[in-house]
């Protein structure tokens, strides 16, 4: 068939269903069947899935005619989804045109949710079209005789691609393809991202920079002018609004005309433990929304989070609260309104929010800002300048993940082998391992064969044995179970399933909460109040509870921190607040009472100033510096300050930081004149600074944990038979302790070092920040009080010490001083 014959079935289909195809999806379609690799940049909503199921379908039908009355069977395509929640959706979009054209393709999912009996049967026979997470694909490549499976397949998309750029699944996806690309005789490599910053380079990372895929590849980017409207919820009292706070509560009432008027709300908040709090604080104050209001994050169970979305599409929900388990493209088409409660950290997960709503090609996006403190505000006008100039964050790949190679390379010694000859030139073609020497990679395959150095007399550490004719296998079936067990690289601390003492699955809570409660604590808990009875095994039995409470489950990954690109936008913001700027925002003009305050004590820095201010209360002396860089740097850079002042003047002080700034509290005061005359703020031996200021050893230690498990080092346990993290940590605590202690050279502890600073510190972003430091005037301001800047920082080091009522007490005493 020719192209044009082919582009007429498709189109025809779009009229069928009274659509036109967009410009974007006819270009794809076009490179796709043209023989092109690429990436399609297109926002959620907007009919990407369409772009690609209907070359790979038109594809097919070219190459057997006799596509209607004959079958061959076998796996054709792979679709790739970061978020087992969509492949439903995936799946229906592609049955719908493979039925319609009466193709005969069968469609399939294979995610960790699909059943043993449905993995048997795709055993012996594959899908046509395979719907699967970048983990399954990894089991696919585990399996013996996985070249048999793979080798008609035509076509490889991965959704939502800036989710898995810039993580460890990313670079499980690079080994993925570089290894697929040899295996499939012809084979197309394409991937669907929403907005980031960096999209040649996600185009390279995918198809690996020196590859003939990269050469022979095109961005394709739908230009759709979506409309996205932000509105801010401004309290009509701004004097008495708090200059601090995580909740947002005080703003319920506001958001409950919001919910009134549309027909189903998402309210996106950025924690568990929060979205947990506003789902029963609206029921509580109204009761009127029982039945139709629900709550849904990762740690809810399947059942409820899948009944979730199936409410919304049915339109029966008046409202769900939730966190970034709803952020990714499942198609709601009825979400009327979305409302982000506090600062999302980053432009892209707010744009991401925003596209949940009006989720239709033309419709407009209508997102609602409702900050939980007055310095929020300031976001809120940064989010309307990102959104008008779609600024964006680049998503940063990794270098160099020796744990995922090793993972990788074990895989392969599961399945069939691999000669190390054939494998090492489809390794240094992806991105992340474009730089590994010849040295490297003798020393990995010396750690698969030996373990590494320190450990070649324990027998655990031999996986892989080389046979006579040099092919790496792994030959004990103990190991390659094992190892089956542990394919992954999301490590989070181990959770602990929740259950009713009678039976009943109600979700999972990371371990360090339950390790807290003692029997008879009751917490708050996916919509409902739990006592807690006891611990067995890793299962937490609770009863219900009628009892009130304010213990509500904290999860880790709550704690984000600003973007790069978030933090400038804050800044220039920030540096509108000046009295003589003619144009302002209706935010910036809102906060004129508290600008003005802050003026009584201190200033509001304009762009070339660095702002610096001291004061004493009864918990000591406060130092207060404000980069508004975001937590991660903040992090970084107080412990970098705080060593080099050590070095002046021997002296002890507690840090606390937020986004916009750190706090030094002593109990003597710092000399600020010394730190400003002797260019602290210098990034001359930075990184041996901030080594030795940093506990570096025990930063690098918890990413080791991960490292450990990843490259399968340390063994989680069997499903159900949970290894206790407690034993984790102390397995990989002795593993790194050894390294240290007799094989510094070890690559996976040097990179639980690189990834420290490269990662959790972000020494780069630190570097330019302090950079930027050094061109500012720096301003010392000596005040009596504590300001309105200052105020979020020292609240929240006191929330980490006080209970939450002795804190509410503490900031009112507080407020009132200031308030004077």
């Amino acid at each position: 068939m020719t192209q044009k014959q082919l582009f007429e079935i498709a189109e025809n289909w779009f009229t069928q269903q009274g659509w036109n195809p967009f410009p974007f999806q006819k270009k794809t379609w076009k490179a796709f069947l043209g023989g092109k690799h690429g990436l399609l940049n297109a926002p959620t909503g907007s009919g990407k899935t369409y772009a690609l199921w209907f070359p790979i379908i038109l594809n097919h039908i070219n190459k057997y005619p006799d596509y209607k009355t004959k079958h061959k069977k076998g796996l054709k395509a792979i679709w790739i989804t970061p978020l087992r929640a969509l492949s439903q959706e995936i799946k229906q979009s592609a049955e719908r045109v493979a039925n319609d054209l009466e193709t005969q393709m069968t469609v399939g999912i294979r995610t960790g949710d699909t059943s043993t009996k449905e993995r048997a049967r795709q055993r012996t026979t594959m899908p046509d079209l395979l719907i699967t997470t970048p983990e399954s694909l990894q089991l696919l490549l585990a399996s013996k005789g996985y070249a048999k499976v793979f080798q008609d397949c035509s076509a490889i998309v991965v959704d939502e691609w800036h989710e898995l750029l810039g993580t460890k699944r990313g670079i499980q996806m690079e080994l993925g393809l570089s290894r697929l690309k040899t295996v499939c005789k012809d084979l197309r490599i394409w991937s669907i991202s929403a907005t980031i910053g960096n999209l040649e380079q996600a185009r390279e990372v995918l198809l690996g920079p020196t590859s003939q895929a990269f050469e022979n590849s095109v961005l394709v980017q739908a230009k759709l002018n979506k409309k996205i409207t932000v509105k801010s919820i401004i309290p009509e009292q701004m004097e008495t609004f708090p200059w601090r706070g995580h909740l947002g509560l005080h703003l319920l009432e506001e958001v409950v005309p919001i919910i009134n008027n549309s027909k189903t709300t998402l309210l996106f908040t950025n924690t568990r433990s929060q979205c947990e709090i506003w789902f029963q604080k609206i029921l509580e104050k109204h009761p009127e929304y029982a039945g139709e209001i629900a709550m849904h994050h990762g740690s809810v169970n399947k059942e409820t989070r899948i009944w979730v979305e199936q409410a919304i599409r049915n339109e029966s929900l008046k409202a769900v609260v939730c966190t970034s388990s709803l952020d990714l493209g499942v198609d709601f088409a009825p979400v009327e309104t979305v409302i982000q409660i506090g600062g999302p950290k980053g432009v892209a997960r707010f744009l991401q929010r925003a596209g949940r709503s009006g989720h239709r090609p033309g419709n407009e996006s209508v997102i609602y800002f409702l900050p939980t403190h007055a310095m929020e505000l300031i976001e809120a006008s940064a989010l309307q300048v990102a959104v008008k100039e779609s600024a964006v964050e680049d998503r940063l790949p990794f270098l160099n993940s020796y744990d995922v190679l090793i993972q990788y390379l074990t895989t392969l010694a599961v399945s069939d082998g691999f000669y190390p000859d054939e494998i090492f030139p489809e390794i240094k073609q992806t991105f992340c391992y474009q730089g590994i020497t010849e040295d490297e990679w003798q020393w990995l395959l010396n750690f698969l064969v030996m373990g590494s150095q320190s450990l070649k007399t324990y027998d655990e550490y031999k996986k892989v044995e080389v046979e006579s004719d040099g092919k790496f296998k792994v030959n004990n079936k103990g190991i390659a179970m094992r190892h089956r067990f542990q394919i992954g690289t999301i490590v989070g601390d181990a959770s602990i399933a929740v259950r009713y003492q009678k039976g009943g699955y109600i979700g999972s809570i990371e371990e360090y909460f339950i390790s807290k409660l003692t029997a008879g604590d009751v917490f708050t808990f996916a919509g409902r109040n739990l006592e807690f009875i006891r611990i067995k095994g890793m299962q937490a039995y609770v009863r219900n509870s009628t009892k009130r409470t304010n213990k509500v489950p904290s999860w880790m990954g709550g704690r984000l921190s600003f973007s790069a690109q978030m933090s400038k936008l804050l800044r220039e913001e920030l540096y509108t607040a000046d009295p003589e700027m003619k144009k302002q925002s209706n935010e910036i003009k809102a906060l004129l009472p508290m600008f003005q305050k802050q003026r009584e004590e201190s200033i509001v820095p304009k762009p070339d100033e660095f702002l610096i201010e001291t004061f004493k209360t009864r918990d000591g002396y406060h130092h207060i510096f404000y980069p508004f860089e975001g937590r991660a740097v903040h992090e970084a850079m107080s412990s970098l300050l705080s060593y080099r002042i050590s070095l002046l003047t021997p002296i002890t002080c507690s840090l606390a930081f937020n986004d916009y700034g750190f706090e030094m509290l002593s109990d003597k005061p710092i000399d600020i004149q010394a730190v400003i005359d002797n260019n602290l703020f210098s990034t001359d031996y930075m990184l041996s600074d901030l080594q030795k200021s940093l506990n570096s050893n025990e930063m690098a230690r918890r990413k080791f944990r991960d490292i450990a498990v990843i490259s399968g080092m340390v063994f989680t346990g069997y499903p159900e038979k949970g290894i206790k993290m407690k034993h984790l940590q102390s397995s990989s605590q002795l593993l790194f302790d050894v390294f240290r202690d007799f094989e510094p050279d070890n690559l996976m502890f040097q990179q639980a070092f690189t990834e420290t600073f490269e990662h959790q510190l972000e020494e780069g972003r630190l570097r330019l920040a302090l950079e930027r430091i050094a061109q500012q005037e720096i301003v010392w301001k000596q005040c009596t009080n504590p300001t309105p800047f200052s105020f979020p920082i020292i609240t929240d080091r006191l929330r980490e010490k006080l209970s939450n009522e002795k804190l509410a007490d503490r900031i009112k005493r507080m407020t009132k001083i200031l308030q004077k």
